[in-house]
Formats: C-alpha cells, structure tokens, sequence
C-alpha cells in the first residue's frame, strides 16, 4: 500500500510524463510537408507548362517550314503541268 501512494502522481508529474512522450516535431512536419508537397506541385506544374509550350512552338515551326516546302512543291507542279 505504501509503494501506492509513493507512486501516485501528482499534476506537475503527469505534466511531465506527458510532456516526454509528446514531440511538437511530429505535428509541425506534417503541416510543412503538406505545405511543401504543394510548393512542389506548383514547381512541377510549372515546368510542365513549360515544356509543353517549348514543345508546341517547335512543333509550329516545323509546321511552318512544312507549309512553305508544300507550296514551293506545289508550284513546281503547276509550272510543269502548264509547261
């Protein structure tokens, strides 16, 4: 019965117990790193729309030089066909 209440624990002792079992490290990463899987989405959101429009200009380009190198074909077969 004594080793009871020698062992029972007083309100700043749970406190204590309490505090060593608690991390804030814990509740804190969580938050940032829902925070930082975000920043990161954006970043790669970012460089996607990036790429995708250097890959359609270059694409308009070649569409371009396609469209000339058919008409000059294009007159050439006239010129002969009239000839």
């Amino acid at each position: 019965m004594l080793a009871r209440i020698s062992f029972r624990q007083t309100p700043l002792a749970a406190k204590l117990y309490a505090r060593s079992y608690t991390s804030s490290s814990k509740e804190g990463s969580v938050a940032a790193s829902r925070e930082f899987g975000k920043k990161e989405k954006a970043h790669e959101d970012q460089y996607i729309k990036k790429e995708e429009r250097r890959k359609l200009e270059k694409l308009r380009a070649e569409m371009e030089k396609k469209k000339a190198e058919l008409a000059e074909l294009q007159k050439q077969h006239d010129d002969i066909a009239s000839a």
